[in-house]
């Protein structure tokens, strides 16, 4: 018996099991041998009528754009394949980020405070044997998932939207004039949870005992990186990059009042750099281990992580495991694309959340990159449902190119090592703590951004710049592990950052300019605008 099936066998529920069901899908996608489903159909027939304005497929983090659009006074359905609620493990995240949720009259500030379960000051980031940095107010909230969730499932109802639980989405067939999405409802469930007025009911025409259908002017899925339509859109594609994570929250820690945002203190292993993030929690302390990957087939599977991660876990928090009682184990793997954000191939289908790919290949997506980008979703999407731009050159407008996100991918590659390349075991530290180094150097105002995985021109080049001069020897050493052509293509993304920074303050200067435009014109220059708010970074800076 492995350490990781002894440790995950005390658990409630059978998580050992759960953990090669993930390993199970892991290894079919480094195989590349699970088949692309057919969910999306098309008919040319008109619907004879068409009763919500949205259906979201997605519930956890579908809730968010869901009450939002409900909150616009938009009739909203919310399928969710299971009971919605959230994870008992916190979500991490820093207190400006909140703010939208007030700022969209989605939660009261005093929910958004009763939903805060732990913070903790400061936050630690150490490479082996270089110097440790601190920082504070950075992913130091973890918000209760459960009590969030909850609370925004009453503020969507009470706006008039509908929950379907236990219902699971089965497919879609775009009309003309709509969308009849198809869903399957657990046997012995009822059809849904309604608003105000009581139990929703599906209405529409093929329906079975087990089977309902809605009919809608738009479609959203929200299911996440493993969407059946991301599935079919994709056909096969791989991956580019993979974040591989693994980890326990457990009671029994000697100190618990900081947190670390990533460390290591290991060298290259196994083709791997090993990065570490511990939180206080409300019920302990969670511990993840995560790593940057590629597809190969040849890479470690998540069992193969946690023996890591059980066998390290001592020295890196200097205590016994026999000291430790568990709570829950955590573990998944993160797969990212360079085509992201995704755009729809057919009019009324909007891809959001993880399953636009929309965040950093450095980062989990979920419920951050679900609020960055709400405010400018919700608007986007009211925008499009006022004016019926509903095809795909108008919704692709909602999911344009972010350069500050595209910049990422070096950063994202200089931390991963191919299964046959040979390099310095030591360099990823070196060559982070260099960087690190660099930014404390140069304050604040360019390392906050950066942890928040918020890339912008200024604290890029500046850092670029300083650790060049500083520490020529790693940015050489660069060269050879990433390779020429990303290099390249990397410099295109930094220049068009440049411009998006330019052009951000211009967009917001036409505001007055734009909204004397006939609607139309008006949602297409408040989406580029957007673009270029998004795609430099200084979205953010709204948020300090």
């Amino acid at each position: 018996m492995t350490l990781t099936e002894k440790i995950l066998g005390q658990l409630p529920g059978n998580v050992f099991a759960g953990l090669q069901q993930a390993d199970n899908l892991w290894r079919s996608l480094r195989e590349n041998s699970r088949p692309s489903p057919t969910a999306i159909h098309e008919a040319p027939e008109l619907l004879e009528s068409v009763e919500w304005d949205v259906v979201i497929c997605g519930g956890t983090l579908g809730i968010f754009i869901g009450t939002a659009l409900a909150v616009q006074g938009w009739r909203v359905a919310l399928l969710e394949r299971g009971e919605l609620r959230g994870r008992d493990q916190e979500w991490n995240i820093s207190r400006p980020e909140l703010e939208v949720l007030s700022e969209l009259n989605l939660l009261t500030n005093e929910q958004i405070e009763a939903a805060i379960a732990s913070q903790y000051n400061p936050a630690r980031i150490k490479f082996t044997d270089g110097p440790e940095f601190w920082v504070r107010d950075i992913l130091n909230l973890g918000v209760d998932p459960v009590y969030l969730l909850d609370a925004l499932k009453s503020r969507f109802l009470a706006a008039g939207g509908q929950l379907f639980t236990q219902t699971a989405f089965a497919g879609a067939v775009i009309h003309p004039n709509g969308v009849r999405v198809q869903a399957t409802v657990a046997p012995g469930q009822r059809s849904g949870a309604g608003g105000a007025g009581g139990a929703a009911q599906f209405s529409g025409t093929g329906e079975n005992s087990l089977g309902k259908s809605l009919t809608t002017r738009l479609m959203l899925d929200v299911m996440g990186h493993f969407s059946p339509i991301v599935r079919q859109v994709r056909q096969g594609q791989k991956p580019d990059g993979i974040c591989l994570v693994g980890g326990t929250c457990a009671k029994g820690f000697s100190r618990n009042d900081t947190g670390d945002l990533m460390v290591s203190f290991t060298p290259i292993a196994h083709q791997c750099q090993y990065f570490w993030e511990a939180f206080p929690a409300k019920d302990g302390r969670t511990t993840y281990l995560f790593t940057y990957l590629d597809a190969d087939p040849k890479r470690m599977s998540l069992a193969d992580l946690f023996e890591d991660y059980f066998r390290l876990l001592p020295e890196y928090q200097n205590v016994s495991l026999d000291r430790l009682e568990f709570v829950r184990a955590l573990f998944g793997f993160f797969p990212s694309y360079r085509q992201s954000p995704l755009r729809s191939p057919w009019h009324r289908l909007l891809f959001v959340g993880d399953s636009s790919g929309a965040q950093s290949p450095l980062s989990f997506g979920g419920f951050g990159a679900m609020l960055r980008h709400l405010k400018r979703l919700s608007r986007g999407i009211n925008d499009a449902l006022k004016n019926d731009q509903l095809s795909p050159e108008s919704l692709g407008k909602l999911m344009p190119y972010q350069p500050n996100l595209s910049v990422t991918w070096l950063f994202q590659r200089a931390m991963m090592v191919p299964v046959e390349q040979k390099i310095n075991p030591n360099q990823i530290n070196q060559l982070l703590s260099g960087v690190f180094q660099g930014m404390a150097d140069l304050g604040d105002p360019v390392l906050k951004p950066f942890l928040q995985d918020v890339v912008q021109f200024g604290g890029l080049s500046k850092t670029l710049w300083k650790t060049s001069i500083s520490q020529p020897g790693l940015v050489f050493q660069i060269i050879p592990q990433v390779g020429l052509p990303p290099l390249i293509n990397w410099m295109q993304h930094y220049i068009n950052l440049g411009i998006y920074t330019a052009l951000c303050p211009l967009g917001q200067s036409m505001n007055s300019w734009v909204n004397r435009l006939p609607q139309a014109k008006q949602y297409e220059w408040r989406r580029l605008i957007d673009a270029w708010t998004y795609g430099s970074g200084l979205d953010a800076s709204d948020r300090h």
